[in-house]
């Protein structure tokens, strides 16, 4: 892809609809070979673009969906203790006894960032990086600035062709500069009306035109209020989906548990007349 209109069209014919900034940013780190930072509100399509970048590229999606206290065991590799432990007792039983053979690549269970360098080219989604503590954002550092492990029982694994890797982050928490400094950044804002319109006719090809229009003039104010957890795409999406199976020609108060998980943000919109 030789410029960010081509890679624009690459992710609409994987369904994902972006903006100018979001094919520029991608483009880039693809030629430049640069880990991209997504930040944004949840719902904003982060891991979306994610997935259709593989898609686009035609390259496998790996990914690591990061939690608090994740290790670089759960993330890197781990050995298989119990086959190991069977092919030690087949070595006692014939007295062939060799330690060394218990450390070969058969024995090591590859985790995602490990699956990711020896599959490459790939696409490396590291999902919701903020969840993670501090320990493992200096792990993961050291892995994306050389793209290759030192495995102390095995030796060094290194890429041949570096992963494409794309790290999201809901803010939870600030990630630190140190990492956001190796990697191309970019800020998600939800969708404007008029692509939220374009994302909902896309995905939902049955979908009424006007609904479609209604549907997303409704979240887009309820984006407005000060709401605990204000809806994202997926959430248009699903009230959309919950509107066309019950007949409804537009949106209503009924169905807002589609769109909205806060009691309080359901009374909020009630109360400022969006629905009825």
């Amino acid at each position: 892809m030789e410029s960010p209109g081509e890679l624009a069209s690459g992710l609409d014919r994987a369904g994902y609809l972006p903006d100018g900034g979001v094919a520029t940013a991608a483009f880039l780190a693809v030629r430049m070979g640069r880990p991209l930072f997504l930040e944004g509100e949840p719902g904003t399509g982060k891991t979306s673009l994610a997935l259709a970048l593989a898609k686009a590229m035609d390259v496998p999606l790996i990914r690591l969906q990061c939690h608090e206290g994740i290790d670089a065991t759960q993330a890197l590799y781990d050995w298989d203790y119990p086959r190991q432990l069977m092919h030690l007792r087949v070595l006692e039983t014939r007295g062939e006894v060799d330690e060394a053979s218990l450390y070969t690549r058969r024995f090591l269970l590859a985790r995602p960032l490990l699956q990711a360098l020896e599959n490459a080219p790939c696409v490396l989604l590291v999902d919701e990086i903020d969840r993670a503590d501090d320990e493992f954002e200096a792990f993961l550092l050291e892995v994306l600035s050389e793209n290759a492990v030192s495995i102390p029982e095995f030796g060094e694994i290194r890429a041949t062709t570096p992963p494409l890797t794309v790290l999201t982050s809901n803010r939870t928490r600030e990630v630190h500069d140190a990492l956001k400094r190796r990697c191309l950044y970019h800020w998600l804002e939800h969708p404007s009306l008029d692509r939220e319109v374009a994302i909902l006719r896309r995905t939902l090809p049955g979908l009424d035109d006007r609904l479609a229009v209604k549907v997303a003039e409704a979240v887009q104010q309820m984006r407005g209020l000060d709401l605990l957890k204000p809806p994202g795409v997926a959430e248009s999406l699903d009230w959309a989906r919950a509107l066309q199976a019950l007949g409804r020609a537009e949106p209503d108060a009924e169905t807002l548990g589609a769109v909205l998980k806060y009691r309080e943000d359901a009374e909020r919109v009630i109360g400022s007349t969006i629905v009825r």
